[in-house]
């Protein structure tokens, strides 16, 4: 990529609201989230009964839950512990579906059609019923939830890279390549997957997205995340029965998942506006 095609590009991405605000709300919430690794006002693990729902002041920023723990400081330790499940379990679906669509591609007949059947069996147990399963075997908690998420995007990547990859394996180039004498694998690590990064990138910023919803979804139900740690989704099924007394317990965490999702979504809209040749051109 030469450098009149970067100018381009950082040219419609500054030109691009969609990016611009995507990438504003996103690099927040992950700033927020590093940030709480090192710094939080409070302790999350400490309860604090004798100030417990207390509203925003000096001390607590955005007020105190029923335990009394520093709402601000949950919201913060929470974003790390979303993003980070959702992030691992993005890099396990992308790191099988992806090898899978590409292999599938390349191979036609009985070998594309059995990696296809498998990718429609595991596309037929989303994320919720594959925690449930393994919930039931192994118990609730982060890692399963980081597998039940990567198997469900198995499948979601299979699909993408394997379509993404058929186009490119008709074209004149990689004939070429193979006359030269290169094998699968380096005409699938040379030509393939530098051409369909862009398409994945979108993807897997979508898919990071969905995966944060998946996260809070299963910590509500209580097979993700557990107790002591924080999740934004534990915090929104512990606040059910304290939306009349202390509302802001349900509300900060909901804020907090709507502008994150929002964020990534506009993100990935703004990558495909810019990575999408056809696109391009028409902007």
């Amino acid at each position: 990529m030469n450098y009149s095609i970067l100018k381009n590009l950082w040219k419609q991405s500054l030109n691009n609201r969609s990016f611009l605000l995507g990438i504003v709300l996103s690099l927040i919430m992950i700033l927020t989230g590093l940030i709480s690794i090192f710094w939080t006002p409070f302790p999350v693990e400490i309860f604090d009964i004798s100030h417990k729902l207390e509203g925003p002041s000096a001390k607590h920023w955005l007020g105190t839950d029923h335990f009394g723990r520093d709402m601000t400081s949950m919201l913060m330790a929470g974003a790390w512990n979303s993003m980070l499940v959702s992030l691992f379990a993005i890099s396990l679906g992308a790191g099988i579906g992806i090898p899978l669509g590409v292999f599938a591609a390349g191979k036609s007949g009985w070998v594309e059609e059995l990696v296809m059947r498998f990718n429609d069996f595991a596309f037929a147990f989303p994320a919720l019923l594959t925690a449930v399963m393994i919930s039931a075997i192994y118990g609730p908690g982060i890692i399963n939830s980081v597998i039940a998420i990567g198997i469900f995007n198995i499948p979601v990547f299979a699909r993408i890279s394997r379509g993404s990859a058929l186009v490119i394996y008709k074209l004149e180039f990689i004939l070429a390549a193979r006359i030269s004498g290169k094998n699968e694998f380096q005409i699938a690590f040379e030509h393939i997957l530098p051409n369909i990064l862009s398409v994945l990138i979108i993807q897997s910023t979508i898919q990071f997205a969905l995966g944060i919803l998946a996260e809070a979804g299963l910590s509500y139900l209580g097979l993700g995340t557990q107790p002591p740690q924080p999740s934004w989704g534990k915090m929104l099924s512990e606040a059910q029965t304290m939306m009349f007394i202390a509302p802001q317990m349900a509300i900060l965490p909901g804020i907090a998942i709507v502008l994150t999702v929002l964020g990534l979504n506009l993100l990935g809209d703004g990558l495909r506006d810019i990575l999408d040749p056809r696109l391009r051109d028409k902007n």
